[in-house]
């Protein structure tokens, strides 16, 4: 999915969960609640008060309530962190030191939308949201390489075949050594062949994950960077050298898992 889809997906979710939010919060049912008891019991307090005052008041009440929750950047930055735990839930990763991992890097994400959120409108707080988004691409990546590692990891087949292979080729040079029938040579030098290039084929994919994990390391380290930075970005820095590194950074963070989980897929997908 492109960075502005699932941008564009996520918060038009968050738009409908925060008014969900802000309609069903336990103030509003107790300002409701507090409007139709004082209007049954005490429809006037004084003279004059109207018969729909405790309503209207209620009313305004719902409107601030439903205003400042809307606006409000710490519930835009939790309920935003909601849906992203949703998509790339770390519950879905078997393997705890993996799933760790994913659950930091989505600790880092949540905390640099808590910040950008807080920030004041203006051109700061547009050019943080787009290194924002950009960090999405990175998130995605990242959370698809976790799976296949998972998947690699968790594969009895791959670990069978890690144990037997090296045992039927052993098997096969023996016979071969001690066959002279021209026709069953034939045969165990074809079967020979295959098992070898399976055995290649797991070592190309064991090394290939080697390099999966280091990088997903790589990814969490600079993940704790890039919030480091942004941190220290104020208003000055938009167009700075500074600015301009930090999202060069990223988007080398993301063509590097981009062509690792590629590798993986092309070793998977190999005759």
């Amino acid at each position: 999915m492109s960075r502005e889809r699932l941008r564009d997906q996520i918060e038009r979710q968050a738009r409908q969960a925060m008014i969900q939010y802000a309609l069903f919060r336990w103030e509003s049912a107790v300002i409701i609640a507090g409007a139709i008891l004082l209007t049954a019991f005490l429809p006037q307090p004084f003279p004059g008060w109207p018969i729909w005052g405790w309503g209207a008041m209620a009313l305004v009440a719902e409107v601030l309530i439903f205003y400042t929750s809307l606006t409000d950047p710490e519930v835009n930055a939790r309920v935003v962190a909601d849906l992203f735990r949703q998509r790339f839930n770390p519950r879905r990763i078997r393997n705890p030191s993996l799933r760790a991992q994913v659950e930091q890097a989505l600790g880092y994400h949540e905390r640099m939308e808590r910040l950008v959120r807080q920030q004041r409108a203006g051109v700061l707080r547009d050019h943080l949201l787009d290194t924002i988004r950009q960090l999405e691409d990175w998130l995605e990546n990242l959370y698809r390489l976790a799976q296949k590692l998972d998947a690699y990891q968790s594969d009895p087949i791959i670990r069978r075949d890690r144990e037997k292979v090296p045992e039927d080729i052993r098997r096969l040079r023996a016979q071969l050594r001690r066959e002279d029938d021209p026709d069953v040579r034939t045969q165990l030098e074809a079967a020979l062949a295959s098992r070898e290039a399976q055995w290649r084929s797991l070592e190309a994919l064991d090394n290939t994950m080697d390099r999966a994990r280091y990088q997903l390391e790589s990814t969490i380290s600079a993940l704790g960077t890039i919030y480091s930075q942004i941190q220290l970005i104020g208003a000055r820095d938009v167009d700075s050298d500074r600015a301009r590194r930090l999202r060069q950074d990223i988007a080398d963070q993301i063509a590097a898992l981009q062509d690792i989980v590629q590798a993986i897929e092309e070793v998977y997908e190999a005759p």
